[in-house]
């Protein structure tokens, strides 16, 4: 096929996307949209009245169209797929769209255009929402140095580009160094204490690279959790610790200097743009607003919960000290996990191992689906799918083969001439493809694409993106539908068993999903502003707010039975479930505020502390965040990819999970009120929030859902800490 990754069809050819077209197809797109850029520049400011919304606006997202498209399928790719030929493709073309994207708000001519339009009365004419996307607009091109003289702005230039090569080869580092390191145990006696599924999953990863009679782990969650949480060997404990500690900061796949260039380039993107840090830079138009501010809400919710981390910390303390019959002492990083479960099964008769059998991933799916389908009223239909790699054809199917906002990237300016076809393609033979619809009128909002487990070639984590954006505007065409997809890490099948998830894989499932729904369910006539195309602060409330459906009898019971019985979750182990659920949650807030408070600290204080070592600022600034121990563990910063895989992503941002569980805890008491699957409620959560998008102030969608402001106590009540 010529130029694969500027064809339009939605149902994206997956096979033809190789890697010796990333450079031809990418360039033609840049020449392609360089035009459409010029186009728009070299219209007349001189009579405002020829300067219309189809002419500037649209006329430029329409001509970022097919690079914004190709760009992002490159870029899901090399998450998903990752290999020495593809990230040569990826990195050798990568300096150019940098280029190209960040000259966008710093052409003069194209500013000059967009800046008359915006004065003109033209505007006035325009709907609510594309008044207000012409006024974002204008923001982003000044937030990105549009006002800047000539000097400052190829200097802008300059640092964004920068920005994008040097992140990349952080996420690059932290994936290579997560697939370079290995534990092989050959004596099984090492393996006491791991639930069977552990072992079963490492024995049969041990197979299929090559070592009979053997145990493989790796630094993947579902190999590290289960080992730092149960295996009783202190010292195999200890040794996977040390090497996920290690990620980032070893000799090969360093990613020390990294950061701290990272962080010179924000500070100093900031002060060319008028911000005093990167942070104010990036929580300007935040509900934040301003980088203290955002500090300051986490410290505050610090204060109220430090005197019940310290008592856990303690008592944590005392619990080992109890077991073993040895003088309490601190315990070692690679101790917390392991006497943590002790004591939450000591205190609860709970072992989250005994969900296991109750959550195959098939059904715990399904499940979801029902939830959704009878809240928000939708209708999901699975398609069968095609995986197509060397010539041959391989169906997808529903059942896991044995063997095995984060915001998009993409512009959502996409307007895809739907092409569809019987069976769609898929990247990997694992990967699901799925059609949503409206219940009531029959109508596809979108289709998604659904990746759950890992492998070596796909980045680590969870998220959700998007592929394409439907139409919404009457005025240009006919509606058509969004295109989406999910992804994660979980635990694999093994053997004949389907996979079986713990309690927090589902959790993660409802998050990403949650997330495809703001997407999937967006009515809003400008695409910019539709779905996760909000501020960060806002972008997890319906991802966060879908995990409540996880801990509810009612909800849980729709999806939540015996992989081979059927029988749902006995009583009592769902009231121990729940009893645990608050089980040193203060420890769990304040390591999460930890995260977020280092984040911020790092994009206010750093530049200007002159401190050169970036472990010793972080401890002193998270001074009371963290427990003490034996071995005093350093900070995650050289592998915390949320903030440094990306030009900015979740930089300054972090603070947005927790802000977002404030919002999530408080809408959800609606819920609770009326019922948790009440379809009047649902409806009214998708058409006020997940249809809505960014074409309100997100402060105005919450209250219009809730009929007042958030409570700021609503997460510490939900949580039991007040």
């Amino acid at each position: 096929m010529q130029n694969p990754f500027l064809q339009t069809e939605f149902h994206i050819r997956w096979s033809t996307l190789t890697p010796d077209h990333i450079e031809a197809d990418i360039s033609k797109a840049l020449v392609d949209a360089q035009a459409a850029v010029d186009g728009v520049a070299a219209l007349s400011t001189d009579a405002a009245e020829t300067l219309t919304y189809e002419n500037t606006i649209a006329a430029l997202d329409d001509g970022l169209e097919t690079l914004n498209h190709a760009w992002g399928l490159v870029s899901h790719l090399d998450s998903v797929n990752n290999s020495p030929e593809l990230r040569d493709a990826h990195n050798a073309i990568l300096p150019k769209v940098t280029e190209f994207f960040s000259g966008i708000p710093l052409n003069e001519p194209l500013w000059k255009t967009l800046k008359a339009f915006g004065k003109s009365t033209a505007i006035d004419q325009l709907s609510a929402t594309k008044q207000r996307y012409v006024h974002e607009t204008l923001a982003d091109f000044r937030e990105q140095g549009a006002d800047l003289p000539p000097e400052k702005k190829a200097r802008a230039a300059e640092v964004q580009k920068r920005l994008a090569e040097i992140t990349q080869k952080y996420s690059e580092h932290s994936l290579d160094a997560t697939n370079a390191w290995e534990k092989i145990v050959t004596n099984e006696a090492e393996l006491a204490g791991l639930p069977a599924s552990a072992i079963a999953a490492a024995k049969q990863n041990a197979i299929e690279k090559g070592h009979d009679g053997a145990w493989r782990f790796t630094l993947q969650a579902p190999s590290l959790i289960p080992v730092l949480t149960y295996a009783n060997s202190d010292s195999l404990r200890q040794e996977l610790w040390q090497a996920y500690a290690a990620i980032g900061r070893g000799k090969e796949y360093n990613n020390q200097e990294l950061v701290r260039e990272i962080l010179d380039l924000r500070y100093e993107f900031a002060q060319l743009v008028g911000q005093a840090n990167f942070a104010d830079h990036v929580t300007a138009r935040r509900m934040a607003a301003s980088g203290n501010a955002a500090l300051k809400f986490g410290e505050a919710i610090f204060d109220k919960v430090q005197a019940q981390f310290v008592d856990e910390v303690n008592a944590l303390r005392q619990f080992k000290a109890d077991s073993t019959d040895e003088p309490r002492d601190l315990l070692e990083p690679w101790e917390v996990g392991y006497w943590a479960e002790k004591q939450r099964q000591a205190n609860y008769d709970f072992d989250e191992e005994a969900l296991r059998p109750y959550f195959p991933i098939d059904r715990v799916i399904s499940g979801m689906f029902d939830i959704a389908q009878q809240i928000f009223g939708l209708r999901i239909e699975e398609r069968e799918a095609q995986f197509v790699a060397g010539g041959t054809t391989s169906a997808s199917s529903a059942e896991p083969k044995p063997s095995e906002p984060q915001t998009s990237s993409l512009s959502p300016l996409l307007r895809p001439r739907v092409q569809v076809s019987a069976r769609p393609e898929v990247w990997h033979q694992e990967v699901k493809f799925y059609d949503l619809f409206d219940a009531e009128s029959g109508e596809q909002l979108g289709s998604f694409y659904a990746d759950w487990h890992p492998r070596e070639p796909k980045r680590g984590g969870a998220w959700m993106n998007y592929l394409l954006t439907g139409n919404r505007d009457a005025s240009i065409g006919p509606r058509t539908p969004h295109l989406g997809l999910i992804c994660g890490n979980l635990t694999p099948s093994v053997g004949d068993q389907p996979a079986l998830l713990n309690h927090r894989e589902v959790e993660t499932i409802f998050h990403e999903f949650g997330h495809l729904l703001h997407h999937l369910c967006g009515e809003v006539e400008v695409k910019a502003l539709n779905g996760v195309n909000v501020p960060w602060d806002f972008v997890e409330l319906p991802s966060q707010i879908l995990e409540n459906w996880c801990w509810d009898r009612e909800s849980l019971d729709l999806f939540a039975r015996h992989h081979e019985t059927g029988e749902p979750i006995p009583q009592d182990l769902f009231d121990k479930m729940l009893a645990a659920r608050n089980y040193m949650k203060a420890s769990g807030n304040v390591r999460q505020l930890s995260f977020g408070k280092m984040d911020l600290e790092l994009h206010i204080n750093w530049p200007k502390s002159h401190n050169k070592d970036i472990d010793a600022f972080i401890k002193e600034q998270l001074a009371g965040y963290n427990a003490d121990y034996k071995t005093e563990p350093k900070s995650n910063v050289f592998n915390f990819s949320h903030l440094f895989s990306s030009p900015t992503g979740y930089a300054a941002g972090y603070y947005s999970y927790k802000w977002a569980e404030v919002l999530d805890a408080d809408a959800f008491t609606r819920f609770q009120k009326e019922g948790i699957l009440n379809a009047a409620t649902g409806r009214a959560f998708r058409h006020e929030i997940l249809a809505k998008g960014n074409s309100e102030d997100p402060a105005q969608l919450f209250k219009n859902f809730m009929g007042r402001a958030p409570d700021p106590d609503a997460l510490l009540k939900r949580d039991g800490l007040i």
